[in-house]
């Protein structure tokens, strides 16, 4: 399968799980704590600063944000958990939706998890993981903000990282990456690529 992320295309937001494209096709979410830098892991994938709104206060992603990648296939970044200075009713309505979309989305097929290197496996890191595990879903956690540590506390963090998640899911792959560098976006891309292209999930939107 070709390079299809140089073609995302913002196609909507939506307030609600039931304002989302209908739920056919293939689908992978991007998850992570309000300041682990989501956004701008995502557009550093596609390769398009602009493609979704970066903000220096944590927490401004408060809607269920849905990328076109063409052929029935989206991204759709996720509103961040965990530290956003928001009223306690829009937290609730945020996890209740999240909630929602993960239990419910039949095209979701695997969630990109990224965490702030310097903080990883926080417990919504740990939860999102353990429940990837248990539904079946492909899961992959993007360290991110790698540049903020040399070469040999990268290694260390990511193999102690990866240590730790074995007890919670041993279907999750892990790299480092960074955003502001653009750093490990081949090995994310080569990732994601292998979840759209196997062959066991491309045939969902047929089982309707």
């Amino acid at each position: 399968m070709k390079n299809i992320f140089a073609r995302c295309q913002f196609l909507t937001s939506a307030h609600k799980v039931s304002q989302l494209p209908e739920d056919t096709g293939l689908e992978i979410a991007i998850a992570g704590r309000s300041n682990a830098g989501k956004s701008t892991s995502l557009n550093t994938l596609v390769g398009n600063k602009k493609l979704a709104k970066v903000s220096k206060t944590p927490g401004r992603t408060q809607l269920l944000n849905c990328f076109d990648l063409g052929d029935n296939m989206r991204l759709v970044d996720l509103p961040g958990y965990g530290y956003a200075k928001v009223p306690k009713k829009i937290k609730q309505h945020w996890q209740q939706e999240i909630n929602t979309y993960l239990q419910e989305r039949k095209s979701l097929i695997g969630v990109v998890i990224v965490m702030d290197i310097r903080h990883p496996l926080k417990e919504f890191d740990k939860q999102f993981l353990y429940w990837a595990d248990q539904s079946g879903l492909y899961s992959h956690v993007l360290l991110n903000k790698s540049d903020k540590f040399r070469s040999g506390k990268k290694k260390a963090v990511l193999l102690e990282v990866k240590k730790a998640m074995q007890e919670i899911s041993r279907t999750t792959t892990i790299q480092t990456f960074s955003g502001l560098k653009k750093e490990g976006i081949p090995e994310l891309s080569a990732t994601l690529m292998s979840w759209f292209s196997d062959p066991s999930v491309s045939h969902l939107e047929e089982q309707e």
